[in-house]
């Protein structure tokens, strides 16, 4: 892929290693590396401005979001993560599930939802013919992470971690384009719609992300915690199938 001088000085920024062909043929050199020495830490991300960092992310197609998010250092999660923390899925999903950030399970993984919580979700989408086993895009949803890191001892993330992270959701939303954003969770729901109110009163109704429709619904973890709320996560799942079958 060709890129342009500013994407490639925002990715060399980001740690991420470019392989450019040279531009005289006759060179010596039949390619040039561009990367960070291996005994120097990586730069921290923080260094470019928010407004450039953010841009330069929404240009990058999925092999090179990819590697942004591994290499990523803008906040300080990325000195304790294990592994980061990417998504799954299908990249035309019509569903895109959005959950809040990492716990031990996903860090050792480096795949959101898995542990307990991932086996009631499992369960939640397979009641709908829905999975995240490689499928059509109608059936495979893509789920992903507000954080891609995990917070230390599982702690509620921080304001600074979550702006670090948005960027990168908000790029795989707009390559999926999905039908329907299933926004599961407090920090989820939070960052999605900058809201701050509670899930019991953003639930049951159809809310907007960028043109998306977008359901809100408790986190499979809290439901573990609080059985009683299953039948409403039922009602908001079906409200979700509604809404995705009539924007099909």
């Amino acid at each position: 892929m060709a890129w342009t001088e500013r994407q490639r000085l925002m990715l060399q920024e980001m740690g991420i290693r470019l392989w450019a062909a040279p531009e005289v043929p006759e060179a010596a050199a039949a390619q040039e590396v561009v990367e960070v020495a291996a005994t120097a830490p990586p730069p921290a991300v923080a260094a470019v401005p928010p407004d450039d960092r953010a841009a330069a992310i929404a240009t990058l197609p999925w092999p090179a979001l990819r590697e942004a998010v591994a290499a990523c250092t803008a906040c300080g999660l990325c000195q304790s993560r294990r592994q980061t923390v990417f998504g799954v899925g299908n990249p035309s999903a019509h569903w895109m599930i959005v959950g809040e950030a990492p716990g031990e399970q996903e860090d050792l993984k480096g795949e959101p939802f898995v542990g307990a919580a991932g086996h009631l979700l499992d369960n939640m989408l397979r009641a709908l013919n829905l999975t995240r086993e490689e499928a059509s895009p109608e059936r495979q949803v893509y789920i992903a992470n507000t954080l891609k890191c995990r917070p230390p001892r599982n702690r509620n993330p921080e304001p600074e971690e979550m702006a670090a992270c948005e960027p990168f959701l908000m790029r795989q939303i707009e390559l999926i384009r999905p039908r329907l954003i299933l926004a599961m969770g407090r920090f989820a729901v939070h960052s999605l719609l900058r809201s701050s109110e509670p899930i019991g009163k953003l639930r049951g109704r159809v809310h907007r992300y960028q043109g998306v429709p977008l359901v809100v619904t408790y986190h499979p973890a809290y439901l573990l915690r609080n059985l009683a709320e299953k039948s409403r996560a039922w009602e908001d799942l079906c409200l979700a199938a509604q809404i995705a079958d009539g924007a099909g």
